[in-house]
């Protein structure tokens, strides 16, 4: 009997693992890589994806925002941990040394941004420096996307990405209704442990992190749009170039 039930044990677990991995895999994943995002929208060539276009994996969430691209826009653009944070789970973040500090309001000394611009995704004293990417598009009120400071110098350099991207996309559906649209591009040549890594642990850490992001940046531009909050005053040395 006691050989028999560590028979079932020693079969059922496996079993377990393989049922819960094709669960992932089968629902969960394709859920959490699509979230909010329409079947168009998953489907659409965005801008950045020419950047880096042989990659491996694909991200597109959405969320639809009652405001206009105009008031959309000034909270991407204080996006950086040197500026408004990433309107996320902040305690998450300083879990793992970002130092971030997200802000709730417009700065105005933070509403310009042109390419070539460093993000910083965590304070530059850690990670080695590396925590950080380069403003590969800015369409002021349109597109914002980011790349890695190897793919900004392949760029420069007339040569395909082969690090991912990182776009968020303003798509106006009506007079005060936009889309706002994120979408994240994996590496060309993963290693089999990058790719699993990846999957494990990287893709719903950043599904968790920006739904926070695009839910947060919903409130405060329809905040804006309804008068509760103010737009700072831009003065000319800081309007973009």
């Amino acid at each position: 009997m006691r050989e028999t039930s560590r028979e079932h044990k020693s079969i059922a677990v496996p079993a377990a693992l393989a049922a819960a991995g094709a669960a992932y895999f089968l629902w969960a994943r394709p859920w959490h890589m699509g979230w909010g995002a329409t079947p168009e929208e998953r489907e659409a060539s965005l801008p950045g994806d020419t950047i880096c276009p042989n990659a491996t994996g694909q991200a597109t969430h959405a969320i639809t925002i009652n405001a206009s691209p105009k008031e959309i826009w000034p909270w991407l653009l204080q996006i950086g941990q040197d500026r408004g944070g990433f309107y996320s789970y902040t305690p998450l973040e300083n879990l793992i040394g970002c130092q971030m500090q997200n802000t709730f309001r417009l700065v105005s000394e933070w509403q310009s941004r042109k390419t070539g611009d460093t993000v910083w995704f965590g304070t530059p004293k850690h990670f080695h420096g590396k925590a950080r990417m380069i403003t590969a598009i800015v369409d002021p009120e349109k597109s914002l996307v980011f790349a890695t400071p190897e793919d900004w110098e392949r760029m420069k350099a007339g040569q395909h990405g082969s690090d991912g991207t990182w776009a968020l996309v303003l798509n106006p559906v009506g007079p005060q209704v936009t889309r706002l649209v994120a979408r994240s591009r994996g590496a060309v040549h993963p290693t089999v442990w990058k790719r699993a890594a990846t999957y494990a642990f990287w893709e719903p850490a950043h599904f968790i992190m920006e739904r926070k992001m695009l839910r947060t940046i919903k409130r405060l531009a329809e905040a804006l749009a309804n008068g509760e909050i103010e737009i700072p005053e831009i003065t000319e040395a800081q309007t973009p170039a």
